[in-house]
């Protein structure tokens, strides 16, 4: 094996291997039986000989330093084609046999089960448990007594979006019987760049009950139309916001005076929507208009449609309002994480991909997580060609087209890599044209995509996909190809990364294949196009003036750096955001945990609340009437009248409260009565409690949704964004935990309860 990494780091870990190695001879006399034994003894080494002998695969030796390097921990860059499947097996069944589980999510079902499938043998062999958290038709679901036996197992294969979302309903649950989730562990994260880098901008958010339709949208959509930019709004990368000018002329269209007074907090917010949706949020890059015309999102990633997924905060309507299409209900946002935070909560997190290290620092920053490069086990023999640089994109396509029939008339297969949908179609209709069958891929479906990836490396095959079409899956030669050079990939378009560039060429020469890979560029490419000044590139593009090669490369790859940094921001935007809800989240959870685990409020506990609830209406009514107090009480305390309250003397606040804490403790003493039970009212007060907090909490969520948008369209260059989130949601958060502690009396005191015959309790909350 040659060594091609002197860190220290990957020393470290090739001392660990020559450790493994060792006891390769004493593995192999074992019997099954012996060998299965040995689980039991705790050692990573055995995994290797029950690969061999159930799955009929020994791991080379840079597979089994990627091993120990997930063991440890790190971020494992390996080459595509480098076995990284087989890999995962030596660190998912150590971690697996502690008994608190290991996971491996990535970023689609098909690669879900296909490994937990083909690897599942090795680990039963082993005597470990293994489960697939995903099925095949992603509409099926699975009940919760699945779930808990799935995530009850050894090891468990899943996605990251499924495990993110179980997690969130997890903490949605009303009892401690319908949990399914036990404590995180270790978690293995294929495709890991994908995965924490270009999915993590998008947070993962469960929708509650819909909100009552904003008639908003079609005001603020038709106002934002009439806007001028540079004078009204400002645009630059992906950020917008409303100048000093523009927010007076909303004032002024709208019969306002100050936009940011609370009262107008909803007209502001549908502002900055139909601000983003026009200026922002790309048609045919970020969103779709599907057959049944419907407003679709497309997976930055992957290029895939995403079904069923919408924007949050009512972005979604906004696109929907500008595109002229029927507007959907708006629902609440329930729960909500980022898989920045929701992946920093395993004790033990590591990852794999073929194209970690270019993100090294920002993996090193965000998550704490140092990436180590394996070596390959045989020397790369693919040739990666300079790239190709044209003006426009007619030519871009025609040499794409000639290059691709010269290596396709020689029986060389062919893949084509676009980064837009609408590139694979122009390719394809290009190679109708020259009578050559071929495949395409837009990345609809990861199951069939996957099938006709995999017979991309055969003689004489032309496949056109997106960039990430079938990701995860290796393309095998046929026979006959290596001896005419192997797989040629040929990019076209400047992809949004250099990590997206290295895993299209890495498609070719896996594990010491030949292979060529060459990439065609112009300045029409979409990266381009949103990242350059437009009059500059149109007198260039049309011709107006003469560009050179190296001017239009210099360009293009500025463009590209551009892209990636804006993309860095918005992943750090995103975080900075979810640190806010994160600590409340933490609370929340917490909170709700402690009382699903059978906690409860005691009775000193109640009525120290009861005060502080009495003592804010009292602060809050200073010129205290006996119709406020009726009302207060009818509404919080108890639905009975009392004749004595006229004798109240209502300016002496003592007696007033007094008066008040007496009728808490009456009506508490009325419910342990009908109760009759200790634990029968531990329980009830226990609902009482995870009721008040449920509904406050989906109410802050979703708040905070709303209010992010809401900020980021301020004007940039006289506020701290960031600040003023922050003060709005701590502000947001001290008003929820008022209602949590109003609602908690209130359910407790107003609520209905009976005993039935058997002795069950029954609870009708207010």
């Amino acid at each position: 094996m040659k060594i091609v990494k002197t860190k220290s780091t990957v020393k470290k870990l090739i001392r660990e291997l020559k450790k493994v190695k060792a006891l390769k001879d004493k593995m192999e006399q074992l019997s099954d039986d012996e060998l299965k034994a040995k689980t039991s003894d705790f050692r990573q080494r055995f995994m290797c000989e029950a690969d061999k002998r159930v799955l009929g695969m020994f791991p080379f030796d840079v597979q089994i330093l990627a091993g120990i390097a997930l063991h440890r921990g790190y971020l494992a860059e390996m080459n595509t084609g480098e076995g990284k499947t087989l890999t995962a097996t030596l660190p998912m069944y150590l971690n697996g046999l502690t008994g608190k589980g290991a996971i491996l999510v990535t970023n689609n079902e098909y690669l879900a089960l296909r490994d937990a499938e083909e690897m599942g043998p090795a680990y039963e062999f082993m005597g470990l448990t293994i489960k697939a958290g995903v099925k095949r038709n992603e509409d099926d679901r699975f009940e919760n007594e699945e779930k808990k036996e799935i995530y009850a197992s050894d090891i468990v294969y899943t996605t990251h979006s499924v495990l993110g979302f179980d997690y969130l309903i997890n903490n949605l649950v009303k009892s401690s019987e319908e949990r399914f989730l036990r404590p995180f562990n270790y978690i293995i994260i294929d495709e890991a760049d994908s995965v924490l880098l270009d999915s993590a901008s998008t947070p993962l958010v469960i929708s509650g009950s819909p909100r009552v339709q904003s008639n908003l949208y079609e005001a603020a959509d038709f106002f934002i139309r009439i806007l001028q930019e540079d004078v009204d709004y400002e645009v630059e990368e992906k950020n917008v916001w409303f100048t000093e000018k523009g927010l007076s002329y909303a004032e002024e269209y709208f019969g306002i005076d100050n936009i940011f007074a609370p009262e107008y907090f909803e007209i502001y917010r549908h502002l900055v929507l139909a601000l983003r949706a026009h200026k922002i949020i790309e048609k045919g890059t970020e969103y779709m208009i599907n057959e049944a015309g419907e407003v679709a999102l497309i997976d930055a990633s992957s290029g895939r449609m995403l079904k069923g997924v919408k924007l949050r905060g009512g972005q979604h309507q906004a696109i929907e309002c500008k595109e002229q299409v029927e507007i959907t209900q708006e629902n609440r946002s329930m729960a909500s994480i980022t898989y920045q935070n929701f992946f920093s909560m395993f004790p033990k997190m590591a990852g794999m991909s073929g194209t970690i290290y270019d993100a090294k620092d920002e993996l090193m920053d965000v998550y704490g997580k140092e990436v180590v490069v394996i070596p390959t086990n045989n020397p790369i023999r693919r040739v990666d060609c300079p790239d190709w640089y044209f003006s426009d994109s007619t030519k871009q396509f025609e040499a794409a087209l000639q290059l691709a029939v010269k290596k396709h008339e020689t029986g060389q297969p062919v893949l084509i890599v676009t980064t837009m949908i609408s590139d694979t179609e122009i390719i394809s209709h290009l190679l109708v044209k020259e009578g050559i069958p071929h495949s395409v891929l837009n990345a609809n479906n990861a199951f069939w995509e996957a099938d006709i990836i995999k017979e991309a490396g055969q003689m004489g095959a032309m496949t056109v996909a997106t960039s990430m079409a079938g990701r995860g899956t290796d393309i095998k030669l046929g026979p006959g190809v290596k001896e005419l050079g192997g797989l040629a990939v040929i990019g076209v378009g400047r992809m949004l990364n250099v990590r997206d560039e290295r895993q299209a060429r890495g498609r070719a020469g896996r594990q010491g294949d030949p292979g060529y890979s060459r990439f065609i560029v112009s300045l029409e490419d979409d990266i381009v196009e949103k990242g350059t000044d437009p009059e500059k590139l149109k007198k260039y593009i049309s011709g107006e003036r003469k560009i050179s090669d190296w001017r239009v490369k210099r360009i293009v790859n500025k463009a590209q750096r551009i892209n990636e940094e804006v993309g860095s921001t918005n992943r750090k935007t995103s975080k900075d955001y979810d640190v806010v809800l994160q600590l409340e989240r933490k609370l929340m959870y917490d909170t709700r945990d402690m009382l699903l685990d059978g906690g409860t409020l005691e009775d000193e506990k109640i009525k120290a609340i009861a005060e502080e609830n009495i003592d804010g209406f009292l602060k809050d009514n200073k010129q205290l009437t006996k119709a406020a107090l009726n009302r207060y009480i009818l509404d919080n305390i108890s639905y009975e009248m009392e004749k004595d309250m006229r004798y109240l003397n209502l300016s002496d606040k003592s007696e007033v409260k007094e008066y008040m804490l007496e009728r808490v403790d009456k009506s508490l003493e009325e419910k342990r009565k009908v109760i009759d039970s200790e634990n029968g009212m531990k329980d009830f007060v226990r609902v009482s409690a995870l009721t008040a907090i449920d509904e406050a909490w989906i109410e802050q969520v979703d708040y905070l949704q709303q209010l992010q948008p809401a900020v980021s369209g301020r004007s940039s260059a006289q506020r701290n964004l960031m600040y003023e989130y922050h003060a709005e949601a701590l502000k947001s958060f001290r008003k929820m935990e008022k209602r949590i502690k109003c609602n908690i009396i209130r359910n407790i005191l107003l609520s209905e309860v009976s005993m039935d015959k058997k002795n069950r309790l029954h609870i009708i909350l207010p």
